[in-house]
């Protein structure tokens, strides 16, 4: 029973932690403003946090070339957008609408910066991958100036006072600019839309996240499910506008991901 109810709570976490890539990406599905999104605009820092205002005119002009991704297990990616897509709706939605109700926007808006400069690491390494050196040594300036004057980064002082910014990068997009092609499509449980060169990507920003070192477990589970539900409560309503928009919102779904992250890579 108490092995049961281990597994049950790493299943619990894991979704927390990874669905929310169905609905934004640090989750590049969903890039355009709604109007629903523009109250979050405002609540959220000047810095560069996965936005991108013009996915949806790319995904418009450019889907039949997304298109050309191949998607040779259809058939499991689509159960496994079936499952996220429940998952979002009875479980992540519902909890992000509550903490959105009691949590004020202030705090909340702290809570993302917080997790913004954690980041710092991996923007910063894969910065220096791309050779992207003005960049890496931007990322150190806006990482120390958060950390001390802005309290571990809840206040982002960098880019309010200095007009410093940070742009977001990862493994998945230097895999990209060494001219790694995208593989195949794959819809992961939990974790939402991917390739295969973004799943290896992600693997691999996994060991230079200093939250993957956090100790104990449950300080790490913890944080990660606050950072979930804090970006899903700036977010909540995208997901379902994407939805509303598209005869087919697994393809619209694919098409929308495939050209952010190429936008990313191009960038």
């Amino acid at each position: 029973m108490k092995k049961a109810c281990q597994f049950l709570c790493i299943i619990g976490v894991l979704f927390f932690t990874g669905t929310v890539s169905i609905v934004w990406a640090d989750d590049p599905v969903l890039g355009y403003q709604t109007a629903s999104q523009q109250e979050n605009m405002d609540a959220v820092s000047g810095d560069d946090n996965g936005f991108d205002d013009d996915l949806f005119d790319a995904f418009e002009d450019d889907a039949q070339d997304a298109s050309q991704v191949a998607d040779p297990i259809y058939y499991f990616n689509y159960a496994m957008y079936t499952v996220n897509d429940r998952l979002y709706f009875y479980v992540l939605k519902p909890l992000a609408k509550g903490y959105k109700a009691v949590v004020p926007t202030p705090a909340r808006r702290g809570f993302g910066n917080f997790f913004h400069n954690l980041l710092f690491p991996v923007r910063f390494v894969n910065n220096l991958l791309q050779g992207k050196l003005r960049q890496a040594s931007d990322e150190i300036g806006i990482f120390l100036v958060n950390t001390t004057a802005g309290v571990l980064g809840f206040n982002q002082v960098a880019q309010k006072h200095l007009d410093m910014h940070t742009k977001t990068e990862d493994l998945g997009q230097t895999l990209g600019t060494y001219h790694i092609t995208e593989g195949f499509y794959l819809v992961l449980p939990i974790f939402g839309p991917s390739t295969l060169r973004d799943t290896v990507g992600r693997a691999g920003d996994y060991f230079i996240t200093p939250l993957s070192y956090a100790e104990p477990w449950e300080l790490k589970w913890g944080l990660g499910i606050l950072d979930t539900v804090n970006k899903t409560s700036f977010r909540i309503g995208d997901y379902e506008d994407l939805k509303a928009a598209s005869l087919d919102p697994y393809t619209a779904i694919k098409n929308a991901y495939i050209q952010n992250r190429r936008s990313q890579v191009n960038k």
